[in-house]
């Protein structure tokens, strides 16, 4: 599908799990995409999802000024998507989340670009955990640079390569229990990879008002208890659950925390112990998938196609005798 007018878009992150498919999304509208990220030779896989010559990985570092600007030279639109999890040396929530989203701002204000900057549900400068917190003051640094900047507050985002539902099928193969951070009662309203990336290309479009914060979640609002009960029935296995209180989990995740690859931090733990779904307010202002005439997709449409590798026999069923071997899921033996 192609628009009338075809812009040239630097995405910040787009090599990331929610980055490539928002460069698919604009690929698909006929933009031009440069793909802003610290190593452009781990993004050149993204360079099939455009024509030739469509999506061309530059090297840029949100800690280096200079880099963002040489990056935003002559676009029509930036989309930052630059976030992360957990701290991890030079790449902290500040630098990245807080500065790094004022630096893009800026950048951007300097060609006179638009702006899509990728938030999350809970942001709050106020806020005791240091993701929140950053997330919560990169919107404002955006706003001040660019008042008429489209904010997007997504809450948990699934899809093939998340490390949400993934790394807990995975631990599923192998752990009798799952914890439950806090009993398990945190509610999030997971949302569909590909739905908020048509979100971003829509509002680079500028098909939704600018200078606001929608927030983003899917249709069911499940307990963090609910969505690993689901997720189980997805892969087929029976697995117990057990409880870690906050106290005693945000003391583990100060151990764990300190290991490569950490499992949990107690940033993560401060997070967990608020409901990450859209908020009152945010529906009654319509600032929410409705602006986007986007219907998202439910986890259970979306969740076999991608989680059946964890399955005790992949895509295939127990043994079918009469079809001389095992039988696959879509019915062929």
């Amino acid at each position: 599908m192609t628009i009338d007018t075809e812009k040239t878009i630097t995405v910040f992150g787009g090599s990331g799990f929610l980055g490539r498919y928002v460069v698919r999304a604009l690929a698909k509208r006929g933009h031009r995409i440069r793909v802003a990220c610290r190593r452009p030779d781990l993004a050149y896989h993204l360079q099939i999802t455009g024509n030739m010559g469509q999506v061309m990985p530059v090297q840029a570092n949100l800690r280096y000024r200079w880099s963002v600007d040489r990056a935003v030279e002559g676009v029509d639109h930036v989309v930052n998507l630059v976030g992360i999890l957990a701290e991890s040396g030079l790449q902290s929530f500040d630098a990245l989340q807080s500065a790094g989203a004022r630096a893009v701002a800026e950048a951007a204000r300097g060609q006179g670009a638009g702006l899509t900057q990728m938030s999350a549900i809970g942001a709050e400068s106020g806020s005791d955990s240091g993701y929140a917190r950053s997330k919560g003051e990169g919107e404002a640094a955006v706003l001040e640079a660019v008042p008429g900047a489209t904010i997007l507050r997504p809450s948990v985002v699934f899809g093939p390569e998340d490390q949400f539902f993934n790394r807990f099928a995975d631990m599923s193969r192998l752990a009798p229990v799952l914890p439950l951070v806090g009993g398990g009662i945190t509610r999030f309203q997971p949302v569909y990879v590909n739905d908020v990336a048509d979100a971003v290309a829509m509002a680079v479009e500028g098909k939704v008002p600018g200078g606001k914060a929608y927030e983003l979640g899917g249709p069911e609002i499940v307990s963090f208890r609910e969505a690993m009960e689901i997720m189980l029935k997805v892969v087929r296995r029976k697995r117990g659950f057990v409880s870690i209180p906050f106290g005693l989990a945000g003391r583990m995740a100060g151990f764990l925390e300190k290991l490569p690859g950490a499992p949990l931090t107690t940033d993560q733990v401060k997070q967990l112990q608020r409901d990450n779904v859209v908020t009152e307010a945010a529906i009654a202002d319509g600032r929410t998938f409705e602006a986007f005439g986007i219907l998202p997709q439910t986890m259970e449409s979306i969740l076999p196609t991608y989680l059946v590798r964890f399955r005790p026999q992949g895509q295939f069923t127990k043994p079918d005798p009469q079809a001389g071997g095992m039988k696959r899921e879509d019915g062929v033996s």
